[in-house]
Formats: structure tokens, sequence, C-alpha cells
């Protein structure tokens, strides 16, 4: 273990919580280097919530054959992303990786093969987010995958084996979003603070509602949830982080949902923090 990692597991050596759980809507890019009640709160997260000895994150910009999770000990930053201003491609968020909790995953998870990564790094889902919860990037943080073979009960099953790591000081992040639909963006409501399709307002309350009624069934099986959702999930990317946080729920733990608002016309950025 280096030595950046065995100092953060002293700083956090007197926590034996168990940590919360995180679904962040992450938005736009530009939200990297703008300053809204978006990244105002996410800043907060870092003062609500204990100070963890290592974050895992699941992005929807990471999909591969197989599922994989990042294992070098200095992750680059991906700029994932184009046609944004040049101040965008600039920001580094050099938060350590962590090989030892890398490894510990891949042999926790027995339910499917998980592979070593040493090229990916952390995408903009998840280094836009936790550059603001942890400005100093003094936490290590390691990616997975989202293995796009797999269907949404595998990839629920997949992560209730990340369980184990809530007691062991680690935060798990799902990033993406409730209603993410690109092809339906209101450009010309950008700038406005607050806009939603009225299709995507109903398909975010219908998601929240099985969300607080621990129907995770139905949100699993989320194409039979009538043609708003359908509308909200074109594709499955940035909805599945979701399913990877809500699998770590227990039926007795509190949600607590934040930046509840829709942009845009078809996207939300509702989160979560479990526990």
């Amino acid at each position: 273990m280096n030595l950046n990692n065995l100092n953060n597991l002293k700083d956090a050596e007197n926590n034996t919580e168990r940590m919360p759980v995180l679904f962040v809507g992450h938005g736009s890019p530009m939200y990297a280097i703008e300053e809204n009640e978006f990244t105002r709160y996410w800043q907060e997260l870092g003062e609500i919530i204990p100070k963890p000895k290592a974050v895992i994150c699941i992005s929807a910009h990471w999909e591969t054959r197989g599922t994989e999770v990042t294992a070098m000990l200095t992750p680059p930053t991906i700029h994932d992303f184009g046609g944004f201003p040049r101040e965008l491609y600039e920001i580094q968020y050099p938060a350590p990786g962590d090989p030892d909790l890398a490894k510990e995953t891949i042999h926790t998870i027995k339910g499917t093969n998980v592979r070593a990564d040493e090229k990916w790094g952390l995408d903009h889902g998840t280094w836009s987010v936790i550059r603001r919860i942890y400005p100093k990037a003094d936490i290590p943080v390691i990616q997975m995958s989202l293995d796009y073979n797999k269907s949404p009960q595998e990839h629920y099953d997949l992560a209730k084996e990340l369980a184990l790591f809530r007691d062991k000081g680690v935060l798990i992040v799902g990033s993406g979003n409730i209603v993410h639909n690109l092809r339906k963006v209101a450009w010309d409501k950008a700038d406005d603070e607050e806009y939603g399709f009225d299709w995507t307002l109903e398909a975010n309350d219908i998601i929240k509602r099985l969300i607080l009624t621990n129907k995770h069934k139905d949100l699993i099986d989320y194409n039979l949830l009538g043609k708003e959702v359908q509308m909200a999930i074109p594709t499955p990317d940035h909805y599945l982080p979701l399913l990877y946080s809500l699998a770590l729920k227990n039926e007795d733990e509190s949600i607590t949902f934040f930046n509840d608002k829709a942009v845009m016309g078809s996207l939300t950025m509702t989160s979560l923090k479990i526990g």
C-alpha cells in the first residue's frame, strides 16, 4: 500500500460506522467549472458524510465488455467529451488510485469475473463530482465499469456484492442521471435554472416513488414502467449507476433526495443519499 493510502487509512481509523451510499446526477461536464446550486451541494456532501478511506465510483461513462476496475496508482483525468471551453480540458484531478482496493474488489465479487484495468482512469462522470466533494484530491478513487452485456438484474446482483465495503470505510458512488435523453434536450432552455418537459417530470416522479417504497424489482424492470420512463431512459448507461446504489440499501435505511430538479427539458439532476 502506498504512503498516501496509508495516511488516509490512519486519518479514517476511527471511522467504524457504515458509510452511506450516493447516487449523483452529474449533468453537464460544464458543472465541473460552473458554480451553481448543484455543485454547491456536492461541496456540502464533503462535510455531511464521514471521511472515507477510499471511493468506488460506478460512472455512466465507462462501458466495457466484461467488468473492470481501475487498478493504477495514479489514475489519469479523462476529458471524455468534445466541444467545450479550453478551461474544462485543463482541469486535472490528481486523486490517487488504490491498487489494493481494486484487488480486494476483484477477489470479493464472485458472481462475475472482474479484470484489473491499467488504462482508463477517472472520467468526467467521476471527477467532475468527486473533485467538488473532496477538492484536496486526498481520497483514493477507483472506478468500476458497466458491462454492456449484462442485464439490469445482473448489474443489480453484482452491486450487492460490494456491500461489505460500506463497513470498511469505503464510499460507493453511482454517477449518472435518472432522466437522460440528449436527443430531446431543449437547448433554448440551457440557461434556465430549472426546466423539464411534462414526461420528464412524470418519469422522475415515478422512479422516485418506487425508490421510496423499495420497489427495486420494478426499477430493475424499468422497461415496463410506461412511455414516459421509456423516453427518460432511451439507453441504460446513465440509469444503471442508480441500480448499483439502490442494491446497497438495507430495507430500513433512510433515503434523502437532493438536487431534485430537471434541466434543459430532458435531464434530471435528482440525486440521493442512502444511510
